[in-house]
């Protein structure tokens, strides 16, 4: 791994600049080709050749799991190496995206470069872009963005710096970005009404998203939204004003994944709705990638007397990866040997690790069992 990591490494300093794209998939295509290795580990890969640290590159493998060879996450650091980035931008840019290293070169990387070499970007200009949207480069549609963004900006500069402070708006819908700034004095004071309406003030640091929410959004719909957050979390009236006037996004939501999530945090894990109220985070949070699997993980502790008084739901859910490893995970190694990479498991969909961490319901012996070799895992579709 050590080697290969030079290898990689030693490709992305070496590279030159690009003059056109053909040198630069001329340069990938150059790339020495490594046939699928036996046993390939991606948290490995990560560490040894991202420079991901082991907590980091525990999380990220969640999400690159298919991975089975380093073939092509080798040709997309060779490409962005090829684009002029140093190491560390590349390192950054891969540690914000993982899934960075699945993207096609031929097939999404480069026709995604060409198109904004077309709109006048220079190597330099999209190497820099690249650590601070990686995730946008896995998108064809970028390069509409930037082209209907570039005018109104005047610079790629401004643009960047505006995509470094609002990482979504490469991600936003043209037609209402255009349907907002060429909407009539008239209705943007009654947007901005709206948002007021709802219980953000002008001035608040909320209040950005509080128009985003409330945009082209008839007061009935408004009505209508709090009144289903309102009898799906079961909160009342001030606790809904509460978590509309803290999350105004919340009436962006979709009905169903509001309706998955209260059911989570109300039924299953037991939470007062007024606690959820004050702690909206959670309700924001991937169900089967964090919430679900910690809950696991808390309820095995808690019913084998594993847990202190030193916890709350809410910091459990909330706290970073590496440090919920660190505190719950970590300190039972001795009892649970087998806890961390269930754990992991969970977050890929793991129903091996879902029940194995709950081992009050599983004897012991079948709980070593499904960590010998040969066992068949299944997988929650």
């Amino acid at each position: 791994m050590l080697l290969r990591r030079a290898c990689v490494l030693s490709r992305i300093v070496s590279i030159p600049s690009i003059s056109s794209l053909h040198r630069l998939l001329s340069a990938t295509a150059r790339a020495p080709a490594i046939s699928p290795e036996k046993g390939f580990s991606v948290a490995d890969y990560l560490v040894d050749t991202c420079g991901f640290t082991r907590p980091q590159a525990l999380k990220a493998s969640t999400k690159l799991s298919h991975l089975k060879s380093p073939a092509n996450p080798d040709a997309v650091l060779a490409f962005l190496g090829g684009l002029g980035m140093s190491s560390a931008d590349v390192a950054v840019a891969v540690v914000k995206d993982p899934q960075l290293l699945c993207a096609g070169v031929e097939r999404t990387l480069a026709p995604v470069v060409l198109g904004l070499t077309g709109l006048g970007l220079s190597s330099p200009e999209i190497a820099s872009l690249v650590p601070i949207a990686p995730h946008r480069f896995r998108f064809r549609s970028t390069v509409s963005k930037l082209q209907y963004y570039l005018p109104l900006f005047g610079s790629a500069d401004k643009l960047f710096l505006a995509v470094k402070n609002n990482a979504y708006l490469l991600g936003s819908d043209l037609e209402k970005v255009e349907r907002m700034l060429t909407a009539r004095p008239e209705s943007v004071r009654a947007m901005a009404a709206c948002a007021q309406g709802i219980g953000v003030p002008l001035g608040s640091g909320m209040f950005r998203q509080a128009l985003q929410a409330v945009a082209f959004l008839s007061e009935e719909k408004i009505t209508a939204k709090v009144d289903y957050l309102k009898k799906t979390f079961r909160w009342s009236a001030a606790e809904v004003s509460i978590a509309v006037t803290r999350a105004p996004l919340l009436l962006r939501r979709s009905k169903d994944m509001l309706r998955r999530r209260s059911e989570f945090l109300i039924s299953e894990v037991g939470l007062e709705p007024v606690y959820i109220a004050h702690r909206l985070i959670m309700i924001c949070l991937s169900l089967e990638g964090r919430l679900r699997p910690r809950h696991y993980v808390l309820k095995f502790l808690k019913e084998n007397g594993f847990l202190d008084n030193d916890w709350s739901f809410s910091s459990a859910f909330t706290k970073p990866d590496n440090v919920f490893v660190k505190k719950y995970i970590c300190p039972h190694k001795e009892v649970a040997p087998h806890l961390a990479e269930d754990y992991a498991a969970a977050c890929r969909g793991s129903l091996c690790m879902l029940l194995a961490a709950l081992s009050l319901l599983i004897p012991d012996e079948t709980y070593n069992l499904v960590h010998e070799p040969g066992y068949v895992d299944l997988v929650i579709p």
